[in-house]
């Protein structure tokens, strides 16, 4: 063992001993610029190094700013869709105002165009039955409004008014299954009662000798004393017939039930016609009996 150990020794200190003497060697031996073995090797070493070290320097830096601009970009994209958010909620709250605006417009030229006393109301709530079918308005008692007034729209005719409040009042709408009004064929003055089915219109009691085609427009007639005379019902979408007498004929709304927003109420009640026409000729008669 110790024999080992002084070999193992030995054979070190040759090793050192050769290698200083490569290095003493190397730095008397010059290349062919001039310049030292040893230095150039030295050189070339710790240049490789350097270079190593700065490719890593460069790579990790090149890095951190990567990383650095991708931060700031993801920033400005957050912005920016926050942005467009706030443009897109804007967007909707301009169309929703341009919307009320357009509905008021047409509510005022109706209010105008009609002679009629009316108020305008606001729609606050409406039913959910499928069947019976109503809608609350902002607008009751104090305001004027009383059972059986017409309400309408500057798309046609509504409903009426069923339960007022003090500050708000029920209204049963057209297509309700229990509402009902006098109306008649705008082209041919074909008469009949349209009756709601809780999503459409049918006119019923129309003589089987009507001149009643499919389009034709339907208008109130002024008989049933609730309903103005001349106002849009709807426009006739299908005709049956059933042994030459008229069956089903269905009319489809001319009012968006579904998005109705504002509506004019009827403050002074239709006479019914035949009423109006008696009274009149007894207005009349009294006329002639004073001379």
């Amino acid at each position: 063992m110790a024999i080992l150990d002084f070999r193992l020794r030995a054979g070190y200190l040759f090793g050192a001993v050769t290698i200083g003497h490569i290095v003493l060697i190397s730095a008397q031996v010059t290349t062919d610029r001039g310049v030292p073995m040893l230095e150039a090797v030295t050189f070339g070493s710790f240049a490789e190094v350097q270079r190593g070290a700065s490719s890593v320097i460069g790579g990790v830096r090149s890095s951190w700013g990567d990383y650095l601009a991708l931060r700031s970009v993801r920033s400005e994209n957050e912005r920016l869709q926050q942005e467009i958010s706030q443009l897109h909620v804007t967007l909707q709250q301009e169309r929703a105002l341009a919307q009320q605006s357009r509905t008021l417009q047409a509510l005022l030229e109706l209010r105008s165009e009609a002679s009629l006393s009316t108020v305008a109301a606001r729609v606050i709530a409406s039913s959910a039955s499928p069947d019976f079918r109503t809608l609350t308005i902002d607008k009751g008692a104090s305001d004027g409004v009383r059972p059986d007034l017409a309400v309408i729209s500057p798309d046609g005719v509504v409903g009426r008014v069923i339960t007022p409040s003090s500050r708000a009042a029920k209204v049963q709408l057209l297509i309700d299954r229990n509402a009902a009004a006098g109306a008649l064929v705008e082209r041919s003055r074909a008469q009949g009662v349209v009756e709601g089915t809780g999503s459409d219109l049918r006119f019923n009691y129309v003589s089987e000798t009507a001149d009643i085609v499919v389009g034709d427009v339907v208008v109130t007639s002024g008989i049933d004393g609730i309903y103005p005379k001349g106002f849009v019902v709807g426009q006739i979408e299908s005709i049956e017939r059933v042994g030459g007498a008229f069956g089903a004929i269905v009319i489809k709304p001319a009012v968006p039930f579904a998005s109705l927003e504002a509506l004019l109420v009827v403050l002074s009640p239709e006479r019914p016609v035949a009423e109006a026409t008696a009274a009149d000729s007894g207005a009349e008669q009294g006329a002639q009996a004073r001379e």
